[in-house]
């Protein structure tokens, strides 16, 4: 590919279903064909374009050929997958937010109207709720039914997908509020809030930044969904075909963001048996720290979304994390738990962290490692290991560095 910083490279694609390309499998064998041991591949977060995520992986590519040793020979795979990016800019981008649920145009549409005019009754308030409900579709019983259950469990979770998010159920005046108050909150002390003590008037008018943010919750829901149908129907039985038809290629997953989830449920696709996966890495990681847990803290009878998979990994899981990620620290947790918990505005209650937040979580025998301890002494041959990246990570998508790169050739007993 012009403009890629390594070779060779491949790309893959897949639908919003998990449905790849004709020929990828094949494609991917050609390269050990060709003398390629071993391969990376990346997939990216929330991104506009595929072209924004080839400039991620030429980045975070590039320190590569002067770290791995001499005898490996390694190909590069860029995992794309249809994504968005929700800006942080005051106007959402509706275009984008459209593209990604099809057939919901008109449902955008009004609600674009009423973000921009940002009528002062709670009747619009109900009528934007209800559209984020039609936008994910969680309309009906059984979609409160799915919520109310895989919060009482804190992430319980099929194959199907994650359970509804109860600030789609929830009283949407009250949602509106709760997000408007982790807003402010998370601005800092210097911020000026907004008066939060009445429903009327014009004091109701913040509520619509609140607004806003539910509407790019629910997006992350949606693409939240996706992440793992992808990895579990597309990525998973492709490695399965390439372990088939290449034993001897070695795989290192890494991803970020919900990529990260994306690659981690690649494990749940897997054939049994399959053991062409040789490390996993996951960077900023925008699912549950519990994941991997065959017991939750909270509730002992119910295991992680991923329980014990890390076993399908020949070789360790590493969750690289940082506390700066305010992404993750902040807006994570408010799409996970209930919507009026006014006892864990922003995320204090540990059922509801993300392994880019604080690691992977309740995994006996997990290593815990600085940056610096990881690079010094390697990481671990086996099992979990959360690797705190807090030094070089300053936010969410800071993930293009060569030391997180030297994380990943450890991991994968590639590197010098």
């Amino acid at each position: 590919m012009a403009g890629m910083s390594v070779e060779p490279y491949r790309e893959i694609r897949f639908d919003k279903d998990g449905d790849g390309a004709a020929g990828q499998r094949e494609a991917l064998s050609a390269m050990a064909g060709r003398g390629v041991t071993d391969l990376v591949m990346f997939a990216h977060g929330w991104n506009n374009s595929p072209s924004v995520a080839a400039r991620l992986y030429s980045a975070f590519f590039a320190p590569f050929p002067g770290l791995v040793r001499p005898g490996v020979r390694v190909g590069y795979v860029g995992v794309v997958w249809p994504s968005m990016m929700f800006s942080d800019e005051p106007i959402p981008d509706f275009a984008s937010v459209a593209a990604v649920h099809p057939g919901k145009e008109t449902v955008v549409e009004r609600l674009a109207v009423l973000l921009r005019e940002q009528p002062e009754d709670e009747a619009a308030f109900t009528e934007f709720g209800e559209l984020l409900r039609v936008l994910t579709d969680t309309n009906g019983s059984a979609a409160f039914t799915a919520g109310a259950e895989g919060a009482a469990a804190g992430l319980a979770e099929g194959s199907a997908g994650p359970p509804v998010p109860d600030f789609l159920l929830g009283d949407p005046v009250a949602v509106c509020a709760m997000f408007a108050d982790a807003l402010e909150e998370a601005a800092g002390p210097g911020s000026v809030p907004t008066p939060r003590d009445a429903f009327g008037g014009s004091r109701l008018g913040r509520y619509w930044k609140g607004a806003r943010e539910a509407l790019r919750q629910a997006t992350y829901y949606t693409m939240k969904r996706r992440a793992g149908i992808v990895g579990e129907r597309g990525l998973g039985p492709l490695l399965g075909g390439v372990a088939r038809s290449s034993p001897g290629l070695r795989i290192h997953l890494v991803g970020h963001s919900m990529g990260a989830r994306l690659v981690a449920y690649a494990l749940r696709g897997l054939p049994e048996g399959v053991r062409t996966v040789r490390s996993l890495t996951l960077l900023q990681g925008s699912f549950s720290h519990y994941a991997f847990a065959a017991s939750l803290p909270h509730e002992p009878g119910r295991g992680g979304a991923l329980r014990d998979l890390q076993r399908r990994v020949d070789g360790p899981v590493v969750g690289c994390y940082s506390r700066h990620d305010t992404a993750l620290r902040v807006f994570y947790p408010l799409a996970s738990r209930l919507a009026r918990d006014a006892d864990s505005l922003l995320g204090s209650d540990k059922r509801w962290g993300a392994i880019g937040h604080d690691g992977i979580q309740a995994v006996p025998g997990t290593a815990a490692l600085t940056l610096a301890g990881a690079l010094r002494g390697g990481i671990p041959a086996a099992g979990c290991v959360s690797v705190d990246a807090a030094e070089v990570v300053g936010e969410h998508s800071d993930i293009c560095h060569a030391q997180l790169a030297r994380v990943v050739t450890s991991a994968g007993r590639i590197g010098r």
